[in-house]
């Protein structure tokens, strides 16, 4: 009988058993989510590794118990905090039984092979769910069960492009830009934790778990949001605007003496706001400005008498100012400007754990915390 590993009891999801028969991003990063929330997930790794522990460089060397020094790639660490490793050759039946009593007794497995390929080990959703009625099966592939491409593998980069992601990112004139992130394997591994915990809820009231079917290509189409209405609206793609807003003016970037800003004046109160911070208030009687659907109608002319204003400021002064006076506006940070910021340093956004730093999963409970105990384990640590 598997028992779960006592972490922190005043974790949500203290007690809760996963096996992870995953790898690379979207998969590990659903079962880190879990992790953080308390739950105990096993990483099932073939004798190879999970392949992104190769992925350098940058690189971490850490020394086990034994003094055996191990050398990993950073992006292994982005993804699988507070794990157990083990591993296991599917090709080897003892490896195969073990991995088959723990999804005997686990509330969650989480795999992101190709659609149909875990049949062969008796490690599909039927053939578990036979032994493990109970059983929440998250399955993550690149285009679904179903589908004509339901057999083909999928790629984040991919799935950004298929999706129209990449269609509405990019200055208007440029070419179509995937994210700096990978945005579609990032977002399916937070879907997928959102399905896993609402088949978790259903099994209490029914009793049963099921196979939660999640894809790169429906998690990346489903952050389409008011774009999708724009095309079911109007009939039209609606356009690539690089930094500006279709709908909203001004709305974008602008430069300073020392940098760039951003300015975010999203109604008519907001935009009279910042006109009064940069000695513009003539502007809020023009016409041409005088709504947000004629500034939207304007916004090369509003951004260029803008643009002539805000040159003059430096970037903290402008801040201040538009901060003093409730005008959205922020800066453009570096990742090393991210984590000196004084609002995600109080929000505890950067963890250590085991000498290394990582980014903690953005829950904030009032009654509860989360397990931030354990680093990613070394390749086969608790076999």
């Amino acid at each position: 009988m598997w028992l779960a590993t006592p972490r922190n009891p005043d974790a949500p999801l203290a007690g809760l058993k996963v096996v992870e028969l995953a790898r690379v991003l979207a998969g590990p990063f659903c079962g880190q989510i879990l992790a953080d929330l308390g739950a105990d997930v096993i990483k099932v790794e073939s004798p190879e590794g999970d392949g992104t522990r190769l992925w350098g460089p940058p690189w971490v060397e850490r020394t086990d118990a034994n003094g055996t020094v191990h050398r990993e790639a950073a992006y292994y660490h982005a993804c699988n905090r507070g794990k157990r490793s083990i591993i296991a050759d599917f090709s080897n039946p003892d490896d195969l039984a073990h991995v088959r009593d723990l999804c005997a007794g686990a509330d969650v497995l989480i795999e992101n092979f190709k659609t149909g390929s875990l049949a062969k080990f008796g490690l599909d959703y039927t053939s578990l769910s036979a032994a493990n009625p109970a059983l929440v099966y998250c399955s993550i592939t690149g285009f679904g069960q179903t589908g004509p491409r339901a057999h083909e593998a999928g790629y984040d980069f991919v799935a950004q492009g298929m999706s129209g992601l990449m269609s509405l990112t990019g200055e208007p004139a440029g070419h179509p830009v995937k994210m700096g992130i990978s945005i579609s394997d990032l977002a399916t591994g937070v879907w997928a934790a959102n399905g896993v915990q609402a088949a978790l809820l259903m099994r209490a009231r029914t009793g049963k778990g099921q196979q939660v079917d999640m894809s790169l290509l429906d998690c990346s189409v489903g952050l389409l949001a008011n774009q999708a209405t724009y095309l079911f609206t109007t009939g039209h793609n609606p356009p690539r605007m690089g930094n500006a807003h279709a709908q909203v003016a001004p709305y974008g970037v602008f430069a300073v003496s020392d940098g760039h800003v951003i300015l975010a004046p999203a109604n008519d109160g907001l935009f009279h706001k910042l006109m009064a911070v940069l000695k513009l208030d003539h502007l809020t009687s023009d016409p041409r400005f005088a709504a947000n659907g004629d500034r939207t109608a304007n916004a090369a002319a509003l951004d260029a008498e803008i643009a002539a204003a805000t040159i003059g400021w430096t970037k903290q002064g402008l801040l201040d100012a538009c901060h003093a006076a409730g005008v959205p506006a922020g800066p453009i940070n570096r990742l090393d400007e991210v984590f000196a910021d004084p609002q995600v340093v109080a929000r505890g956004m950067r963890i250590e754990l085991g000498g290394m730093a990582g980014v903690r999963s953005p829950f904030t409970f009032s009654d509860a915390e989360l397990a931030l105990d354990r680093p990613s384990p070394i390749h086969g640590e608790h076999g």
